[in-house]
């Protein structure tokens, strides 16, 4: 029996002799996508994209931002909140009549439970949350259960209380049943749910699927749909083929040749939205060629940035030349970059490199990676830049490029939560530029230490007007843009081929928040 039969038997979709699939039953959602990233399910620990869409459909937050309008916070499990004058001290009321999938009741012990747990295990997201002062000595004091219902947060600094609610939207910041959670045995929620969303995990085979069944017992509106089922498939063109032949709903991964080909097709339509992740080329100080400003300068005008969108990129990312993606505060749509051959000659002679030179790239085997890396080398050596290809798989270049072993990396990036300072700190900050430096942010890996642009950031971080703290930002892109070891290439979008008879179904700009509880067949 092939894997995609077994598959169907096991959430009790229905077979014909005609083929491997029939179509989806009425009252499930069928996906194929790649699942393959996802290593655990657990809230606190969960990291990757696939984990992340799961995360954010079977667990909810404090808060949640406004996806017509991701500047727009508003309460999700929250009723209200208010925030002292001092600015650090945050009092939260939760909604009456909250409950998990376990039937249990939701309260503030939950809340104190669920984000003390995540500083106190300190995985990789948890980050998120120990930005805010919070550490294992203190969370105990600085998160606190003030009432059945209301709780309170204070954080060590006055940060803009819109970067304080944007950690608290984030996955890592999702509530779990404390009870639930307390009682199984450690490692349990790895692979299970305990949460209060409309769904709950029923079934995960990790390479395989993963299903999630309606949660019967939540608290609103529930969903028309019964299940969802996640089935891994990695090929974007097996992924095409299954959305055409009706043995599947949605096709999450496809290729530019996908969408192209299923653009005129019978009874599918193409959703598409922008998300916060970012296409770049990081040029690494160490290399002295790459430390003169003239040279980075030089790199950024040997890109057909318009080529890129155009081919490659085509339906999956949007030309785009700043660290900010758009729909965060204080994005810049400023993109004075375009291949331009003779203007990049002048200023590698400006830098005493009238012909040129030799220098290596990073590249992770897998489109559209490969190809935008060939298509660089190829616009670069119009200006005698000879660049050597280092192809490898995702962790080869990527363990590389976080040991600044790299002259050249070609990557991308993508937002951690809903929060200018996400890529601000990363793509600026850089306290300490040792080797051995336990902070290693994309200004770290490049090498790139300018601490005023870093004090710029923290100023940021700390402005609370929003007009003025979004005008921060667009001044640290226009100093990023000029003077950065980075080559912004393209903002990524979020696309899927779906079944016409589909309604509902909205990707949101980061991987938790592409909500499937609205879906419904028609």
């Amino acid at each position: 029996m092939g894997i995609r039969r077994r598959h169907l038997l096991a959430c009790g979709l229905p077979l014909t002799a005609a083929s491997t699939w029939a179509q989806t039953p009425h009252a499930t959602l069928v996906q194929a996508l790649a699942i393959d990233d996802a290593i655990s399910l657990d809230p606190a620990e969960c990291f990757e994209i696939s984990g992340s869409e799961v995360v954010g459909n079977v667990y909810e937050r404090l808060v949640e931002f406004d996806l017509d309008d991701p500047s727009q916070l508003r309460g999700m499990l929250a009723e209200g909140w208010v925030l002292d004058v001092e600015g650090r001290r945050y009092d939260f009321r939760l909604k009456a009549g909250l409950r998990f999938a376990s039937g249990r009741p939701l309260t503030a012990a939950d809340v104190v439970f669920s984000l003390a747990r995540v500083v106190r295990l300190n995985k990789t997201p948890a980050f998120i949350l120990t930005q805010l002062g919070w550490s294992p000595a203190n969370v105990s004091e600085r998160i606190q259960q003030t009432g059945p219902l209301t709780l309170r947060l204070t954080v060590d600094k006055p940060y803009a209380p819109s970067f304080v609610l944007n950690c608290l939207s984030a996955t890592v910041a999702s509530i779990v049943d404390s009870q639930e959670a307390q009682a199984r045995p450690e490692g349990w929620l790895r692979r299970a749910s305990a949460g209060s969303a409309p769904w709950w995990l029923r079934e995960w085979r990790a390479n395989e699927i993963l299903v999630l069944d309606r949660n019967e017992r939540f608290h609103g509106a529930r969903p028309q749909l019964a299940r969802v089922v996640f089935s891994h498939v990695k090929e974007s063109s097996m992924q095409r083929l299954m959305l055409l032949r009706r043995d599947v709903d949605v096709a999450r991964n496809l290729a530019p040749q996908d969408l192209d080909a299923l653009r005129n097709a019978s009874q599918i339509r193409l959703t598409s939205v922008p998300k916060g992740g970012l296409y770049y080329i990081g040029m690494n100080q160490k290399n002295p060629l790459l430390a003169r400003s003239e040279v980075r300068e030089a790199l950024k005008w040997l890109v057909d940035y318009e080529a890129l969108g155009a081919t490659l990129l085509k339906g999956i990312a949007t030309p785009h030349q700043n660290f900010l993606p758009q729909g965060l505060l204080g994005a810049s749509t400023v993109s004075p970059f375009k291949l331009d051959v003779a203007r990049a000659k002048a200023l590698l002679a400006k830098a005493g490199l009238p012909d040129g030179f030799k220098i290596t790239m990073d590249v992770r085997s897998a489109e559209p990676i490969q190809g935008m890396a060939e298509a660089f080398q190829q616009w670069a050596a119009r200006a005698g830049v000879r660049i050597e290809l280092l192809p490898g798989d995702g962790k080869q270049t990527l363990t590389r490029y976080r040991a600044r072993k790299h002259d050249l990396y070609i990557g991308e990036w993508g937002a951690d939560y809903w929060d200018p300072h996400t890529n601000a700190d990363t793509f600026v900050n850089n306290p300490d530029n040792r080797d051995v430096a336990s902070r290693q942010t994309l200004a770290w890996r490049n090498a790139w230490d300018r601490p005023e642009l870093s004090r710029a950031a923290e100023a940021a971080l700390l402005e609370r007007d929003t007009g003025r703290r979004a005008q921060l930002y667009f001044d640290l892109q226009a100093r990023v843009r000029a003077e950065g070891p980075f080559i912004i290439l393209a903002q990524q979008a979020q696309v899927a081929g779906l079944r016409s008879n589909l309604r509902g179904l909205r990707l949101g700009p980061t991987a938790d928040t592409s909500f499937l509880a609205p879906v419904v067949k028609t």
